[in-house]
Order: structure tokens, then C-alpha cells, then sequence
């Protein structure tokens, strides 16, 4: 065991101390160690993208923060080549904010994953954090392959293309998938926490928190079919974008004519449950017809709004349910389909 870890130590020492004659080859060293935490984000967006479990996701997360502090600490510990550090100084750099991003950022986006879909706030700020930690990597990413050709141009290095050309395009198709896909999502989500708020409402018979959540999903639904006009197909592919259209339709039906039905069924019990307070209070003797025809009447008009309502809430939980379950597989084979593998 003594052995191996000698041979790792002694490894490491010929990394960090050996002299490069050849600018090609401490490219190569130095590359080696920013396309190492390059792959492992790949890995760590991927097994986002395809499904993989939160738990999986965060320990590969967890792996990369650790993996990128152990390259930084590599390349600063080089020497420079021939009186140059601007590479070797940027390639620190980039690797520090990479890993400060991974760590922190992501961090703080993983603690407010938690409580996003509490509110169509949180979940506007969760995404607009991913996608400013996406920026500042991306950026940094772009920044350093120009020093990298900087570099090389200076000592005359032709760079090979190749693996590491490959993991670029396929980071760069994500970005751009889930760019598309987090647009729609805003929409999807806006109409969906306002469908909740007013299932809250609907639970608790409260006609007036029913009324004002009815109006915020019409409007929410009336808002997201406007800007789903504007959004195109992905390369030809529309499904999710219908399997939404698809769920504002209904959102603006259930708000702008069904949930009327639901109202009225507790305005007419609650109005029954008046009269027959009164009704109870009085005598059999003391009643008149009007009384007992008041009464048959809240009855009938109770029982009936009663029937609609049953109706009507079957019809809105079974649709929902439908649709939300056509986004979601809507969406699982969109990314699965264009984010590579």
C-alpha cells in the first residue's frame, strides 16, 4: 500500500516540477487537467438531463467540486514556460471560478430547489440561477479557450481538435435544449401554481379567495398562450410546446366557465343552509306554503348545483391530471431526444 502511494506522490511531482521544452506538451498538461472537470460537468448535466435520481445528481456534483479543487491545485503549482504564466495563470483562474461556482452557486441552487415550487417567484429565481451560474461558466469557458489559442499562436502550436471538440458541441446543445425548454417551463409553471392556489381555495369553499384566484389563472393562461406564439418549434419538434397549449386551453376553460358551477354550488348550500335554519326554527304549524315552497325550492336548487358541481369537479381533476401527465412525458422525451448522450 506504502508503494502505490509513493509511486501516486512521486507522479505528482513529476507533474508540477517537470520542464516542458515543447509548448505543445504543457498545453497538453495544463489542458489535461481543465478537460478533466469538462468531462465530469458533461457528467453531471447529462445525468441531470436523462432522469438520473437527486441523489445521484448531487454526489456527482459533490465529486466535481472536489475534483476541480484538486486540478487548481495542480496547475498552480506549475512552473511557467519560458517566462510566460499568462496560460497556466488563466487556466487557475478559470479553474477557481469553476469551482467556487460549483460549489457555491450550484450549492445555493440545490437549497432553493427545495422550496421553488412553492411560488411562481421562487421558481422564476431558481431558474434565472441556473442560468446566470450557466453564464458565468460558459463565459469563463469561452475566455479560456482564446487564451489557450493565444498561447499557442504565441509559441507556434498547431491545437488538435477532437474529444474535447466533441464535449463542447454536446454542452453547447444542451445549453441551448434546456434554453428552449426553460422558456416554456415559466409559462407551464405560472399557470400551474395559479391552478393550485385556486384548488386551495375550491377546498376550503372560500367564494371570495375562488374568485380571485380564478381571475389570476384566466389571466395566467390568456398571458402564456400570447407568448407561446412567439416561441418556435426546437429543430422541428413542437410536442412540448402543444402539450402545453394544451394545458393553457384547458386552464382558461376551467377558469372562464367551469369553476362558475363550482361557485354556485356553495353560494346555493349555503343559501339552502339559511332557509332551512329559519325553516327548522319555526313550527309545523307556524309554516306557510311560501314557507315550505322557499324551503322544496333551496332544495332543488341546491341538489341540482350539487350534481354540476360533482360533475364539474370530476371532469376538471380527470383533465388535469390527463394533461399534466402529457407535459410530463412530453418533456421527458424532448430532452431525452436532443439532449446528447
Amino acid at each position: 500500500m506504502k508503494g502505490k502511494l509513493l509511486l501516486i506522490a512521486l507522479l505528482c511531482s513529476h507533474f508540477i516540477y517537470a520542464q516542458y521544452d515543447n509548448a505543445g506538451s504543457y498545453i497538453t498538461a495544463i489542458g489535461e487537467q481543465y478537460r478533466i472537470i469538462q468531462k465530469e460537468m458533461w457528467e453531471y448535466t447529462s445525468a441531470a438531463s436523462h432522469g438520473k435520481s437527486a441523489k445521484t445528481v448531487e454526489k456527482k456534483r459533490l465529486e466535481l467540486v472536489q475534483t476541480t479543487y484538486e486540478a487548481k491545485g495542480k496547475v498552480m503549482r506549475m512552473k511557467d514556460f519560458k517566462g510566460n504564466t499568462t496560460y497556466r495563470d488563466s487556466v487557475v483562474a478559470f479553474l477557481d471560478m469553476y469551482y467556487h461556482v460549483i460549489k457555491e452557486d450550484y450549492g445555493k441552487i440545490v437549497n432553493m430547489e427545495e422550496i421553488a415550487e412553492r411560488s411562481y417567484d421562487n421558481m422564476e429565481a431558481y431558474m434565472m440561477a441556473k442560468e446566470e451560474a450557466n453564464n458565468k461558466l460558459n463565459d469563463a469557458s469561452e475566455m479560456l479557450i482564446q487564451v489557450e489559442k493565444d498561447f499557442a499562436a504565441e509559441f507556434d502550436v498547431e491545437l488538435m481538435s477532437g474529444e474535447e471538440d466533441e464535449l463542447s458541441r454536446k454542452m453547447g446543445i444542451a445549453s441551448e435544449v434546456y434554453d428552449y425548454y426553460n422558456k416554456l417551463y415559466l409559462i407551464f409553471f405560472k399557470g400551474y401554481i395559479a391552478d393550485k392556489y385556486l384548488s386551495e381555495a375550491i377546498t376550503n369553499q372560500d367564494v371570495n379567495a375562488i374568485e380571485q384566484n380564478r381571475q389570476s389563472l384566466s389571466s395566467s393562461a390568456a398571458e402564456g398562450l400570447e407568448k407561446l406564439k412567439d416561441i418556435k418549434a426546437y429543430n422541428g419538434d413542437n410536442t412540448v410546446a402543444e402539450a402545453l397549449k394544451q394545458m393553457l386551453d384547458f386552464y382558461q376553460k376551467e377558469a372562464d366557465e367551469m369553476v362558475e358551477h363550482i361557485t354556485n354550488y356553495f353560494i346555493k348550500a349555503e343559501n339552502f343552509q339559511t332557509i332551512k335554519k329559519s325553516f327548522d326554527a319555526k313550527k309545523e304549524k307556524d309554516r306557510t306554503q311560501a314557507d315550505v315552497d322557499q324551503f322544496n325550492n333551496a332544495v332543488n336548487e341546491s341538489n341540482a348545483a350539487g350534481q354540476k358541481y360533482n360533475e364539474t369537479n370530476q371532469e376538471m381533476f380527470n383533465t388535469k391530471n390527463k394533461l399534466i401527465e402529457n407535459w410530463n412525458k412530453s418533456v421527458e422525451k424532448f430532452l431525452d431526444k436532443h439532449v446528447p448522450k
